[in-house]
């Protein structure tokens, strides 16, 4: 997303404030697409290094607006701990920031964190059997989709071991009787694996009413996530469908980019 600095940016290291627009950008995504929680759940990402000088620095959505009022200079700068590293007026949501601290803090690629309580991903994780192997979105994501236990709401730090130990390698996670959540080393990386997730649950969600499902069997679902052009990186790895996505909100309000 080319951009250039805005006086709101004065000041500040160019690199943060390309950031400070993507993640803008993908709030405003969240709500276009209606995957948002009045003022709750999460997109986190970690500033790079030239920024940060080494630290661990992350963005996060100011707690108490809703994704359609997030911005790219309201945005919250926090440690790994939560802390506030600026001196915007918003208080950061502790317990948002817990699941999303040890992901981050976790797994080295956790460049980007997002956690959703849509109906169909919320309806997928309350199920004894989870993700259904049975459509083409599901097919997609064999094999990358780790489960975690619901231990109530995640404010306490010491649910993060059991946390990483059940998510391994996996980008997918389904947070059983609470959402779904992925990470990745972009975030256009994340958003389209989350996409991916969503789409599979609200299918999954639709066909329960229909009678039984035909499977897919795990040969072709480990096919079908080879061939799967949405997570490669020679057709972009989610930029490309980040960037049209990021252009129809500007069609509508590019109010994000002040």
């Amino acid at each position: 997303m080319n951009a250039v600095l805005k006086p709101a940016a004065a000041g500040m290291h160019p690199d943060e404030w390309q950031a400070r627009l993507q993640l803008a950008a993908c709030y405003r995504i969240f709500d276009m697409l209606g995957w948002t929680e009045m003022i709750y759940n999460h997109i986190t990402i970690r500033l790079p290094e030239s920024v940060s000088g080494g630290e661990k620095q992350f963005l996060i959505n100011p707690f108490g607006l809703h994704y359609s009022e997030v911005t790219a200079s309201n945005l919250l700068k926090i440690d790994v701990k939560g802390n506030k590293l600026d001196e915007n007026p918003w208080p950061v949501n502790p317990a948002g920031f817990t699941v999303h601290a040890a992901i981050h803090e976790g797994l080295p690629e956790a460049h980007c964190v997002m956690h959703t309580h849509t109906t169909a991903g919320v309806a997928v994780a309350c199920t004894q059997g989870g993700l259904a192997q049975n459509n083409f979105y599901s097919a997609q994501l064999h094999d990358l989709v780790a489960y975690h236990d619901f231990e109530g709401i995640t404010i306490h730090a010491d649910e993060a071991p059991r946390l990483l130990k059940n998510i391994g390698n996996k980008p997918a996670v389904i947070l059983r009787n609470h959402g779904l959540l992925t990470w990745g080393k972009t975030l256009p990386l994340a958003f389209v694996r989350l996409w991916t997730l969503q789409r599979a649950c609200e299918i999954q969600m639709a066909q329960a009413t229909m009678g039984p499902a035909i499977a897919v069997s795990p040969t072709v679902a480990q096919k079908t996530t080879y061939d799967s052009f949405q997570f490669d990186a020679q057709f972009g790895a989610g930029q490309d469908v980040f960037d049209a996505l990021t252009r129809r909100i500007d069609r509508i309000d590019t109010s994000y980019k002040s």
